[in-house]
């Protein structure tokens, strides 16, 4: 997962496959057919068999396509593993990591290589973060939604109430070497809202947001890929450290000032 860039991880409703050719139009690096949360109980057996027909017959233009399980300990676990097994996809997404051992019998249970993104949704998730994910799934997410349910917040625009959950998480990921992906913004229509809170979770270190709609996916992309000037500021920063301490617009360079600027060229490579 590390070496493929994931800026953009976008849900699709395990129910609605006649979304995933209209999903693959913003052509997302990653595709995830929702089983969980998208899907209510009384529908989870006919979603997960029209998803995994809908994705044997024509796979979504994205980069990877991933299918999100249910959460281990749920009726529908086993049986969305087994279709996940034998899918023709990249991996799956499991909800609700809490266990070390969840993610193991998941891993055992899908092909070598298969890609595993673990979802740090619940309190008991966000707490024991570092551990959970230095087992080193492909990617963690941050699903601020849930968390806040299982904690018993309340949501507010301002996102002030998950701050410490998020920075948590994305501090958890980087340890593990692990890419964290930021939480959902489900005010689905306001672009500007989703343009903010992506650039709050650049700014906290993650590397990319979970989508909900189409037209989010490019704002990702562009928030989650330095711009021109970012890129001109870090060569102009690397440059200047050849000649020891110096000065770029104004500001002292020093040896942090260098790794911040090869991390962004980095990530201009990747995107």
């Amino acid at each position: 997962m590390s070496e493929r860039p994931m800026r953009s991880l976008m849900f699709v409703p395990g129910g609605r496959p006649e979304l995933l050719p209209k999903v693959g139009r913003a052509r997302p690096d990653a595709v995830v057919v929702d089983l969980e949360d998208a899907v209510a109980p009384d529908a989870k057996d006919a979603a997960r068999e029209a998803a995994v027909g809908a994705l044997t017959a024509q796979r979504p233009d994205a980069g990877a396509v991933l299918l999100r399980i249910n959460p281990p300990g749920t009726v529908w676990h086993a049986a969305d593993l087994a279709a996940a097994a034998a899918a023709s996809i990249d991996g799956v997404v499991l909800p609700k990591y809490e266990h070390a051992a969840q993610l193991a019998a998941v891993r055992a249970a899908l092909p070598e290589g298969a890609l595993v993104v673990a979802g740090i949704e619940t309190a008991l998730g966000v707490a024991d973060a570092r551990p959970l994910l230095a087992e080193g799934p492909d990617a963690g997410y941050f699903g601020a939604e849930d968390y806040i349910a299982d904690i018993g917040g309340r949501r507010t625009p301002a996102s002030t109430e998950v701050l410490f959950a998020r920075s948590a998480v994305c501090l958890a990921a980087h340890l593990a070497g692990v890419v964290a992906l930021d939480q959902a913004v489900v005010a689905v229509h306001d672009v500007e809202a989703f343009r903010v809170d992506a650039s709050q979770g650049r700014d906290l270190g993650y590397r990319g947001k979970i989508c909900l709609h189409p037209g989010q996916v490019a704002i990702a992309h562009e928030v989650f890929t330095p711009s021109a000037a970012e890129i001109e500021h870090a060569q102009a920063v690397l440059r200047a450290a050849e000649r020891g301490v110096g000065v770029v617009d104004g500001q002292m360079v020093d040896a942090v000032h260098v790794t911040m600027a090869k991390r962004v060229l980095a990530a201009g490579e990747r995107g």
